[in-house]
């Protein structure tokens, strides 16, 4: 019997996580960004071979929230640890041990499944290093940038979930629609090209996705709270919004494999990580008991 279960990828902010679920998959579906709290979703990818299949969760990094957006973001990884059937609890290793994940999260007690330890960035200790962190069963030294250590962690992963039948088809790789993927981008791009605070109040919807034609139309809508990033995001006659949509078209024409025509908009929307309307029409649940 083949194995199949859930398995959640947790820990603080800018440890790699997005990184790891891309290097396990073979391909990039979570954004990456040297600015920590850039996921603000769960991504989901699947990762099958021939034994097993692993439907992965990357989440929000934990942290202790000071505004809706975020508890909503804590919320979305606290309930993908009740989900799980494992953990990959993702630490940096440069920093030393990590202290357990209940205390990472702040949760009241130890989540139910079971935990496997993966210290992230090895590539960057020293023999000496690597002997001090190796200090349980449990403990796995991985690099998600070179790929160092992942088959051994994903080989134990596979060991934890139930035997099962695979839970879709053989060759998805995420159970997400490409428009999620595609706004997504759009939003990794503003990390990568804006500074301060601007990106942080940057929400992306993808409005229109028309299929049949060539190129691929896609319209979405960059929005913002304030018109000063507005104007930001625009720039000087354009120019901005322009640099902005070339850059993201070119990554969204290697994930779809088409031409495409990106028409980007800016709107103001005041405040919105802090209004819980406006976190719903983006898709961000607000955490509502054991989630809190």
């Amino acid at each position: 019997m083949p194995r199949a279960g859930i398995v959640t990828v947790a820990g603080k902010p800018n440890v790699g996580k997005s990184t790891l679920l891309n290097r396990i998959v073979g391909q990039k579906l979570s954004i990456t960004s040297p600015k920590p709290q850039s996921t603000r979703d769960r991504i989901v990818g699947i990762y099958t071979t021939a034994e097993s299949q692993l439907v992965i969760l990357d989440t929000p990094g934990l942290l202790n929230p000071k505004y809706p957006l975020q508890q909503a973001m804590r919320s979305t990884a606290v309930r993908a640890l009740d989900e799980a059937d494992v953990i990959i609890y993702l630490a940096d290793a440069t920093e030393g041990r990590p202290p357990s994940l209940a205390e990472a999260a702040d949760l009241a007690a130890p989540p139910d499944a079971p935990v496997i330890i993966a210290l992230n960035k090895s590539d960057a200790l020293t023999a000496g290093q690597r002997d001090e962190l190796s200090f349980g069963d449990n403990v796995v030294l991985v690099s998600a940038l070179t790929g160092d250590g992942i088959p051994d962690l994903m080989a134990r992963v596979a060991l934890h979930v139930p035997e099962s039948p695979f839970l879709y088809p053989e060759d998805e790789i995420s159970t997400q629609p490409v428009r999620f993927f595609v706004a997504e981008l759009v939003r990794e791009t503003v990390l990568e090209q804006l500074h301060d605070e601007v990106p942080y109040s940057v929400a992306v919807q993808v409005e229109e996705y028309r299929e049949g034609r060539s190129p691929l139309y896609i319209r979405a809508v960059i929005y913002v709270e304030r018109e000063s990033q507005k104007a930001i995001i625009v720039g000087g006659k354009g120019a901005r919004i322009k640099s902005l949509g070339e850059a993201a078209r070119k990554k969204i024409e290697t994930l779809v494999g088409e031409k495409v025509y990106l028409d980007l908009w800016v709107k103001v929307l005041a405040n919105w990580r802090k209004n819980p309307g406006s976190l719903s029409r983006f898709g961000y649940q607000l955490a509502t008991g054991k989630g809190k």
